[in-house]
Protein backbone atom coordinates (compact mmCIF):
# COMPACT_ATOMS: atom_id res chain seq x y z
CA UNK A 1 0.00 0.00 0.00
CA UNK A 2 1.50 3.37 -0.92
CA UNK A 3 0.23 6.19 1.38
CA UNK A 4 2.06 9.56 0.62
CA UNK A 5 0.95 13.51 1.12
CA UNK A 6 -0.04 14.73 -2.13
CA UNK A 7 2.53 17.39 -3.57
CA UNK A 8 -0.18 20.00 -4.05
CA UNK A 9 1.91 23.00 -6.56
CA UNK A 10 4.53 22.51 -8.17
CA UNK A 11 6.02 25.77 -7.85
CA UNK A 12 8.97 27.71 -6.61
CA UNK A 13 9.95 26.32 -3.16
CA UNK A 14 9.52 29.91 -2.09
CA UNK A 15 6.20 30.35 -2.89
CA UNK A 16 3.01 30.32 -0.28
CA UNK A 17 0.22 29.86 -2.54
CA UNK A 18 -2.16 28.18 -0.08
CA UNK A 19 -3.64 27.71 3.15
CA UNK A 20 -0.35 26.95 5.11
CA UNK A 21 1.90 26.76 2.00
CA UNK A 22 2.58 25.31 -0.95
CA UNK A 23 2.27 21.47 0.37
CA UNK A 24 -0.62 22.88 3.41
CA UNK A 25 1.53 21.06 5.68
CA UNK A 26 3.29 25.09 7.04
CA UNK A 27 6.88 24.83 6.45
CA UNK A 28 8.76 27.32 5.55
CA UNK A 29 11.13 25.87 3.22
CA UNK A 30 14.44 27.55 3.58
CA UNK A 31 12.98 30.62 5.71
CA UNK A 32 15.33 33.35 6.85
CA UNK A 33 12.96 35.58 7.91
CA UNK A 34 13.91 37.52 10.98
CA UNK A 35 12.90 36.08 14.52
CA UNK A 36 12.64 39.15 16.04
CA UNK A 37 10.45 41.85 15.70
CA UNK A 38 7.85 44.27 16.58
CA UNK A 39 5.28 46.78 15.53
CA UNK A 40 8.46 49.01 14.06
CA UNK A 41 11.57 46.31 14.58
CA UNK A 42 12.35 44.87 11.38
CA UNK A 43 9.07 46.08 9.52
CA UNK A 44 10.17 46.53 5.64
CA UNK A 45 6.13 47.86 5.53
CA UNK A 46 3.13 48.03 7.29
CA UNK A 47 -0.46 48.52 5.53
CA UNK A 48 -3.77 48.96 6.71
CA UNK A 49 -6.50 46.44 5.17
CA UNK A 50 -9.95 47.81 4.24
CA UNK A 51 -12.71 45.71 6.28
CA UNK A 52 -12.01 42.82 8.10
CA UNK A 53 -10.80 39.07 7.22
CA UNK A 54 -8.93 36.25 8.50
CA UNK A 55 -7.79 34.54 5.71
CA UNK A 56 -3.80 34.29 5.75
CA UNK A 57 -1.82 36.04 2.64
CA UNK A 58 -1.00 33.27 -0.21
CA UNK A 59 1.72 34.64 -1.87
CA UNK A 60 3.23 34.14 -5.81
CA UNK A 61 5.21 35.72 -8.31
CA UNK A 62 6.61 38.71 -6.21
CA UNK A 63 2.71 39.04 -4.99
CA UNK A 64 0.81 38.76 -1.85
CA UNK A 65 -2.96 37.71 -1.87
CA UNK A 66 -5.98 38.41 0.44
CA UNK A 67 -9.66 38.60 1.03
CA UNK A 68 -11.66 40.73 2.69
CA UNK A 69 -15.16 41.75 4.04
CA UNK A 70 -15.65 45.71 3.56
CA UNK A 71 -18.84 46.73 5.64
CA UNK A 72 -21.49 49.31 2.97
CA UNK A 73 -24.37 50.33 5.51
CA UNK A 74 -26.04 46.60 6.11
CA UNK A 75 -24.57 44.63 3.68
CA UNK A 76 -20.89 44.18 2.35
CA UNK A 77 -18.59 44.02 -0.50
CA UNK A 78 -16.38 40.68 -0.96
CA UNK A 79 -13.09 41.77 -2.14
CA UNK A 80 -9.60 40.54 -3.40
CA UNK A 81 -6.47 42.08 -3.25
CA UNK A 82 -3.28 41.83 -4.76
CA UNK A 83 -0.28 43.64 -2.88
CA UNK A 84 3.38 44.05 -4.25
CA UNK A 85 5.37 41.96 -1.99
CA UNK A 86 8.75 44.36 -1.69
CA UNK A 87 6.73 47.56 -1.15
CA UNK A 88 3.25 46.31 0.10
CA UNK A 89 1.48 48.89 -2.35
CA UNK A 90 -1.80 47.98 -3.84
CA UNK A 91 -1.70 46.74 -7.27
CA UNK A 92 -5.78 45.67 -7.52
CA UNK A 93 -8.19 46.05 -5.36
CA UNK A 94 -11.67 43.70 -6.84
CA UNK A 95 -14.86 43.52 -5.49
CA UNK A 96 -16.19 39.46 -6.04
CA UNK A 97 -19.50 40.32 -4.62
CA UNK A 98 -22.00 43.00 -3.23
CA UNK A 99 -23.91 41.47 -0.28
CA UNK A 100 -26.78 43.74 0.98
CA UNK A 101 -27.70 42.90 4.04
CA UNK A 102 -24.58 41.22 5.84
CA UNK A 103 -25.54 37.18 7.70
CA UNK A 104 -24.69 36.90 11.25
CA UNK A 105 -21.50 35.37 11.96
CA UNK A 106 -19.93 34.23 15.43
CA UNK A 107 -17.49 36.43 17.23
CA UNK A 108 -14.30 35.13 16.24
CA UNK A 109 -15.12 34.80 12.60
CA UNK A 110 -15.23 37.19 9.39
CA UNK A 111 -17.02 36.93 6.42
CA UNK A 112 -13.42 36.60 4.62
CA UNK A 113 -12.05 33.25 6.28
CA UNK A 114 -11.40 31.13 3.75
CA UNK A 115 -7.49 31.47 2.57
CA UNK A 116 -7.38 32.11 -1.67
CA UNK A 117 -5.26 30.00 -3.76
CA UNK A 118 -3.02 31.01 -6.59
CA UNK A 119 -2.04 28.82 -9.47
CA UNK A 120 -1.02 29.10 -12.76
CA UNK A 121 -1.95 32.83 -12.70
CA UNK A 122 -5.45 32.11 -11.06
CA UNK A 123 -6.39 33.48 -7.43
CA UNK A 124 -9.63 31.23 -6.29
CA UNK A 125 -11.04 32.78 -3.67
CA UNK A 126 -13.91 31.53 -1.05
CA UNK A 127 -16.31 33.31 0.90
CA UNK A 128 -18.34 30.33 1.66
CA UNK A 129 -22.14 29.70 0.73
CA UNK A 130 -21.73 34.02 -0.05
CA UNK A 131 -19.52 32.09 -3.01
CA UNK A 132 -16.52 31.10 -4.65
CA UNK A 133 -14.89 33.12 -7.79
CA UNK A 134 -11.75 32.51 -10.17
CA UNK A 135 -9.86 35.96 -11.04
CA UNK A 136 -6.78 36.80 -13.10
CA UNK A 137 -4.17 36.77 -10.94
CA UNK A 138 -2.40 39.74 -12.88
CA UNK A 139 -5.29 41.88 -13.24
CA UNK A 140 -8.20 40.76 -10.91
CA UNK A 141 -10.90 40.47 -13.58
CA UNK A 142 -12.85 37.79 -12.83
CA UNK A 143 -13.33 34.90 -14.60
CA UNK A 144 -16.06 32.95 -13.19
CA UNK A 145 -18.52 32.87 -10.16
CA UNK A 146 -19.89 29.75 -8.23
CA UNK A 147 -22.93 30.65 -6.19
CA UNK A 148 -24.16 27.23 -6.35
CA UNK A 149 -22.92 25.85 -3.16
CA UNK A 150 -26.01 26.87 -0.94
CA UNK A 151 -25.71 25.38 2.52
CA UNK A 152 -27.23 27.09 5.88
CA UNK A 153 -23.60 28.09 7.43
CA UNK A 154 -23.79 28.29 11.44
CA UNK A 155 -21.55 30.72 12.93
CA UNK A 156 -20.22 32.05 9.07
CA UNK A 157 -17.77 29.92 6.90
CA UNK A 158 -14.27 29.02 7.47
CA UNK A 159 -12.68 26.20 5.86
CA UNK A 160 -10.37 26.97 2.64
CA UNK A 161 -10.80 24.87 -0.59
CA UNK A 162 -7.97 22.62 -1.75
CA UNK A 163 -6.94 22.14 -5.53
CA UNK A 164 -6.34 19.50 -7.34
CA UNK A 165 -6.19 18.12 -10.69
CA UNK A 166 -8.56 20.52 -11.70
CA UNK A 167 -10.88 20.38 -9.07
CA UNK A 168 -11.48 22.63 -5.83
CA UNK A 169 -12.79 21.00 -2.92
CA UNK A 170 -14.35 22.14 0.01
CA UNK A 171 -16.48 20.96 3.09
CA UNK A 172 -19.87 22.88 2.91
CA UNK A 173 -20.76 21.60 6.79
CA UNK A 174 -23.97 23.64 7.15
CA UNK A 175 -26.34 23.32 10.06
CA UNK A 176 -28.90 21.14 7.80
CA UNK A 177 -27.90 18.64 5.10
CA UNK A 178 -23.99 18.78 5.58
CA UNK A 179 -21.56 17.90 2.31
CA UNK A 180 -18.12 17.86 0.57
CA UNK A 181 -18.36 19.45 -2.99
CA UNK A 182 -15.75 19.71 -5.94
CA UNK A 183 -15.85 22.89 -8.52
CA UNK A 184 -14.60 22.52 -12.05
CA UNK A 185 -11.35 25.26 -11.83
CA UNK A 186 -11.75 26.29 -15.73
CA UNK A 187 -14.95 26.80 -15.49
CA UNK A 188 -16.80 27.40 -11.89
CA UNK A 189 -19.28 24.14 -12.15
CA UNK A 190 -20.20 21.51 -9.64
CA UNK A 191 -18.23 18.79 -10.82
CA UNK A 192 -19.85 16.73 -7.83
CA UNK A 193 -21.55 16.99 -4.87
CA UNK A 194 -21.76 14.37 -1.95
CA UNK A 195 -24.08 14.22 1.15
CA UNK A 196 -22.72 13.17 4.58
CA UNK A 197 -23.12 9.47 5.11
CA UNK A 198 -23.24 9.92 8.51
CA UNK A 199 -26.49 12.04 10.45
CA UNK A 200 -25.08 13.98 13.30
CA UNK A 201 -26.83 15.47 15.83
CA UNK A 202 -25.31 18.88 15.20
CA UNK A 203 -24.39 19.12 11.47
CA UNK A 204 -22.08 22.21 11.41
CA UNK A 205 -18.80 22.18 10.67
CA UNK A 206 -15.55 24.30 9.57
CA UNK A 207 -12.50 22.31 8.35
CA UNK A 208 -10.15 22.50 5.89
CA UNK A 209 -9.84 18.98 3.49
CA UNK A 210 -6.35 17.51 2.87
CA UNK A 211 -5.34 15.19 -0.18
CA UNK A 212 -3.24 11.96 0.50
CA UNK A 213 -2.88 9.45 -2.66
CA UNK A 214 -3.42 5.75 -1.16
CA UNK A 215 -3.05 2.91 -3.32
CA UNK A 216 -2.24 5.29 -6.18
CA UNK A 217 -5.25 7.54 -6.04
CA UNK A 218 -5.68 10.50 -4.50
CA UNK A 219 -8.24 11.07 -1.71
CA UNK A 220 -9.58 13.86 0.11
CA UNK A 221 -9.57 13.98 3.80
CA UNK A 222 -12.19 15.96 5.10
CA UNK A 223 -13.39 15.61 8.98
CA UNK A 224 -17.28 15.97 9.99
CA UNK A 225 -19.82 16.07 11.98
CA UNK A 226 -19.74 12.86 14.09
CA UNK A 227 -17.47 11.35 11.64
CA UNK A 228 -14.13 11.43 9.37
CA UNK A 229 -14.29 10.71 5.99
CA UNK A 230 -12.16 9.88 2.75
CA UNK A 231 -13.97 10.84 -0.60
CA UNK A 232 -12.64 9.67 -4.27
CA UNK A 233 -11.40 12.80 -5.47
CA UNK A 234 -12.51 12.08 -8.93
CA UNK A 235 -16.16 11.08 -8.15
CA UNK A 236 -16.64 11.84 -4.75
CA UNK A 237 -17.82 8.17 -3.62
CA UNK A 238 -16.91 8.02 0.12
CA UNK A 239 -14.32 5.16 0.21
CA UNK A 240 -14.00 5.07 4.08
CA UNK A 241 -15.20 6.77 7.44
CA UNK A 242 -14.40 6.61 10.90
CA UNK A 243 -16.95 7.43 13.37
CA UNK A 244 -16.01 9.66 16.48
CA UNK A 245 -18.72 12.05 18.06
CA UNK A 246 -18.14 15.67 17.92
CA UNK A 247 -19.14 19.05 16.02
CA UNK A 248 -17.57 22.58 14.81
CA UNK A 249 -14.65 20.61 13.51
CA UNK A 250 -12.34 23.32 12.38
CA UNK A 251 -8.29 22.06 12.03
CA UNK A 252 -6.88 20.80 9.23
CA UNK A 253 -5.96 17.77 9.04
CA UNK A 254 -2.04 16.36 9.21
CA UNK A 255 -0.86 12.98 6.85
CA UNK A 256 2.47 11.39 7.66
CA UNK A 257 4.12 7.82 8.88
CA UNK A 258 0.73 6.24 7.22
CA UNK A 259 -1.86 8.05 9.18
CA UNK A 260 -3.87 11.17 9.09
CA UNK A 261 -3.97 12.92 12.32
CA UNK A 262 -7.36 15.43 12.83
CA UNK A 263 -9.31 16.83 15.62
CA UNK A 264 -13.18 15.96 15.88
CA UNK A 265 -14.75 18.07 18.55
CA UNK A 266 -14.75 21.87 19.22
CA UNK A 267 -16.44 21.98 22.96
CA UNK A 268 -14.39 18.44 23.67
CA UNK A 269 -11.55 18.60 21.42
CA UNK A 270 -9.51 15.38 20.92
CA UNK A 271 -6.67 14.11 18.51
CA UNK A 272 -7.13 11.21 16.81
CA UNK A 273 -4.27 9.12 14.32
CA UNK A 274 -6.01 6.91 11.77
CA UNK A 275 -4.07 4.42 9.62
CA UNK A 276 -4.63 5.46 5.76
CA UNK A 277 -6.82 3.13 3.68
CA UNK A 278 -9.52 0.92 4.06
CA UNK A 279 -13.22 0.84 2.75
CA UNK A 280 -16.36 1.24 4.62
CA UNK A 281 -16.75 2.14 8.33
CA UNK A 282 -13.46 1.26 9.91
CA UNK A 283 -13.41 2.89 13.53
CA UNK A 284 -12.42 -0.85 14.97
CA UNK A 285 -9.27 -1.59 13.07
CA UNK A 286 -8.07 1.73 11.88
CA UNK A 287 -7.46 4.11 14.97
CA UNK A 288 -3.98 4.44 16.24
CA UNK A 289 -3.84 6.50 19.24
CA UNK A 290 -6.20 9.17 20.75
CA UNK A 291 -5.25 12.17 22.94
CA UNK A 292 -7.40 14.82 24.38
CA UNK A 293 -5.16 16.78 26.98
CA UNK A 294 -3.98 19.79 24.79
CA UNK A 295 -5.83 18.86 22.01
CA UNK A 296 -6.48 21.60 19.44
CA UNK A 297 -10.27 23.52 18.91
CA UNK A 298 -8.43 25.84 15.85
CA UNK A 299 -5.59 25.66 15.38
CA UNK A 300 -4.38 22.44 12.74
CA UNK A 301 -1.04 20.42 14.27
CA UNK A 302 2.51 20.75 12.36
CA UNK A 303 4.06 17.76 11.81
CA UNK A 304 8.01 17.71 11.60
CA UNK A 305 9.53 14.39 10.86
CA UNK A 306 8.25 12.11 13.94
CA UNK A 307 7.09 15.13 16.03
CA UNK A 308 3.23 16.46 15.87
CA UNK A 309 3.55 20.20 17.65
CA UNK A 310 0.28 21.25 17.93
CA UNK A 311 -1.43 24.48 20.63
CA UNK A 312 -4.98 24.21 22.29
CA UNK A 313 -7.01 27.47 21.69
CA UNK A 314 -6.27 28.20 25.40
CA UNK A 315 -2.84 27.92 25.05
CA UNK A 316 -1.48 24.73 25.81
CA UNK A 317 0.96 23.98 23.56
CA UNK A 318 2.63 20.36 23.15
CA UNK A 319 4.75 18.00 21.15
CA UNK A 320 4.16 14.40 21.02
CA UNK A 321 5.54 11.28 18.44
CA UNK A 322 3.03 11.14 15.70
CA UNK A 323 3.51 7.63 14.98
CA UNK A 324 2.37 6.82 19.06
CA UNK A 325 0.96 9.66 20.52
CA UNK A 326 3.85 9.22 23.26
CA UNK A 327 3.81 13.29 24.45
CA UNK A 328 7.40 14.63 24.85
CA UNK A 329 6.44 18.00 26.39
CA UNK A 330 3.48 19.99 27.61
CA UNK A 331 3.78 23.82 27.85
CA UNK A 332 1.91 26.71 28.76
CA UNK A 333 2.30 29.78 26.37
CA UNK A 334 -0.40 32.14 27.56
CA UNK A 335 -3.42 33.60 25.16
CA UNK A 336 -5.87 32.15 23.00
CA UNK A 337 -4.84 30.50 20.15
CA UNK A 338 -6.64 30.48 16.58
CA UNK A 339 -3.45 30.83 13.73
CA UNK A 340 -1.88 27.66 13.31
CA UNK A 341 2.59 26.89 13.93
CA UNK A 342 4.43 27.22 11.63
CA UNK A 343 7.62 25.73 10.64
CA UNK A 344 10.07 28.92 10.13
CA UNK A 345 13.73 29.44 10.66
CA UNK A 346 14.50 25.80 11.96
CA UNK A 347 11.82 26.32 14.82
CA UNK A 348 8.37 26.52 15.64
CA UNK A 349 6.23 29.85 15.41
CA UNK A 350 2.85 30.29 17.85
CA UNK A 351 1.31 33.23 17.15
CA UNK A 352 -1.87 34.11 20.02
CA UNK A 353 -4.62 36.08 18.85
CA UNK A 354 -3.72 39.01 20.89
CA UNK A 355 -0.59 39.35 18.05
CA UNK A 356 2.37 37.79 21.10
CA UNK A 357 4.22 35.24 19.02
CA UNK A 358 6.46 32.69 20.78
CA UNK A 359 9.38 30.82 19.00
CA UNK A 360 9.86 27.26 20.43
CA UNK A 361 13.14 24.96 19.61
CA UNK A 362 12.29 21.70 17.75
CA UNK A 363 12.93 18.74 19.49
CA UNK A 364 11.82 16.29 22.53
CA UNK A 365 12.03 18.96 25.19
CA UNK A 366 11.07 22.47 25.27
CA UNK A 367 12.83 25.23 24.92
CA UNK A 368 11.26 28.65 24.53
CA UNK A 369 13.43 30.72 22.01
CA UNK A 370 12.03 33.91 22.51
CA UNK A 371 8.83 36.25 21.92
CA UNK A 372 7.95 38.98 19.76
CA UNK A 373 4.77 41.26 19.88
CA UNK A 374 2.60 43.29 17.18
CA UNK A 375 -0.40 45.04 18.40
CA UNK A 376 -4.15 44.11 16.95
CA UNK A 377 -6.15 40.81 17.16
CA UNK A 378 -4.08 37.66 15.05
CA UNK A 379 -5.89 34.89 14.15
CA UNK A 380 -4.44 34.46 10.57
CA UNK A 381 -2.09 32.05 9.78
CA UNK A 382 1.70 33.61 9.27
CA UNK A 383 2.50 33.03 5.53
CA UNK A 384 6.21 33.21 4.61
CA UNK A 385 8.17 34.26 1.03
CA UNK A 386 11.64 35.01 0.12
CA UNK A 387 12.95 36.09 3.52
CA UNK A 388 10.22 37.46 4.81
CA UNK A 389 7.23 36.69 6.88
CA UNK A 390 3.90 38.12 6.45
CA UNK A 391 1.57 38.87 9.39
CA UNK A 392 -2.00 39.71 9.33
CA UNK A 393 -3.81 41.73 11.90
CA UNK A 394 -7.34 42.93 12.03
CA UNK A 395 -6.40 45.90 10.52
CA UNK A 396 -2.74 45.57 8.99
CA UNK A 397 -0.62 43.76 7.31
CA UNK A 398 3.16 43.40 8.12
CA UNK A 399 6.02 42.18 6.01
CA UNK A 400 8.71 41.44 8.49
CA UNK A 401 12.04 41.23 6.96
CA UNK A 402 15.61 42.66 7.71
Amino acid sequence: MILELVTLCLLGAKDWPQFRGANSDAHAVDATAPTEWSDTKNVAWKVSVPGLGWSSPSIVGGRVYLTTAVPRGEGLSLRALALDAKTGQTIWDREVRAIEKAPSIHKKNSHASPTPIVRDGAVYVHFGTLGMARLSAEDGELKWICLELQYPPLHGSGGSPVLQDGKLVVVCDGSTNPFVAAVDSETGKVVWKTPRSVKARISHSFATPTLAVVDGKTQVMAPGPDHFAAYDLSTGEELWRVLAPGWSVVPQPTIGHGLVIYNHDYDNPELIAIKLGGKGDVTESNVVWRMKRGAPSTPSPLLVGDELYFVSDDGIASCIDAKTGERHWMERLGGNFSASPVLANGRVLFMNESGLATWVKLGKKFESLGTCEVPGRTFATPAFYDGAMFLRTDEKLYRISQ
